[in-house]
C-alpha cells in the first residue's frame, strides 16, 4: 500500500471517529440539558426544523425544550437521564442511532421514585458541519416505581452530598471546578 493511500484510509477512519463522537456528545447534550433545565443546551441538540416525539406528544426541536421542563418539573422533584449502549451507523451526512436510556425520576412527594428504561431511536443530520438531531422517537421499555425515603434520613442527610440542580446553580456548571461551597442546596 503506497503512502497516499494509507493516508487516505487513516483520513476516513479518522472522520468516521469524529463523527461518532460529535453524535454521542449531540445525545450527551440532550441528556445534560434535560437534567439541568438548560433550554439552549437541550434545542442545541435539534435542528431547527428537527422533531421529537414522546408518546403522542410530538414537538419540534426548538418547543420541546419547553415541553420537556414543563413534563420533568410537574412530574418529579429531580431527573436523570443516562445514556448506556449506543450504537450509530453513518452515511455521508445521515446517521442512525439508537441509545439506550435509563431515566430516574424523584417523584414530587419525595417519597416515591419512578426508573423508565428506553431507547431513543435517532435520525441525526450533519449540517454546516454540525451533527444534531433531525428526528428523534422515544421507546419505553421498562417502567417501574419505588420508594426513595432514604433521601430524607437523617442519616443520608448527615452524608452532605450536593443536591443535583435544574438549573445553572448546578456545580457541573461551576468554573473553575473548587470544593468552594456553590449556590447548589444540599440534600
Amino acid at each position: 500500500m503506497d503512502a497516499n493511500t494509507r493516508i487516505e484510509q487513516l483520513e476516513r477512519k479518522l472522520q468516521y471517529l469524529m463523527d461518532r463522537t460529535e453524535i454521542l456528545d449531540c445525545i450527551a447534550r440532550h441528556a445534560r440539558g434535560c437534567d439541568r433545565h438548560d433550554s439552549d443546551l437541550l434545542a442545541s441538540a435539534y435542528h431547527a426544523d428537527g422533531v421529537d416525539e414522546h408518546g403522542w406528544a410530538i414537538n419540534s426541536g426548538p418547543k420541546y425544550p419547553e415541553w420537556a421542563n414543563a413534563q420533568h418539573s410537574a412530574g418529579s422533584q429531580q431527573n436523570m437521564h443516562n445514556i448506556t449502549t449506543h450504537a450509530c451507523e453513518i452515511d455521508g451526512d445521515v446517521a442512525h442511532a439508537e441509545s439506550y436510556a435509563v431515566g430516574l425520576f424523584l417523584n414530587p412527594d419525595g417519597q416515591t421514585a419512578r426508573l423508565i428504561a428506553g431507547r431513543y431511536a435517532d435520525r441525526l443530520e450533519r449540517r454546516d458541519g454540525e451533527w444534531r438531531i433531525a428526528l428523534r422517537r422515544t421507546t419505553v421499555d421498562v417502567l417501574m416505581t419505588g420508594e426513595a425515603t432514604i433521601l430524607s434520613t437523617q442519616l443520608f442527610k448527615d452524608l452532605g452530598y450536593v443536591k443535583g440542580m435544574r438549573d445553572k446553580r448546578d456545580v457541573a456548571y461551576q468554573r473553575p471546578l473548587t470544593l468552594d461551597e456553590t449556590p447548589a442546596d444540599r440534600w
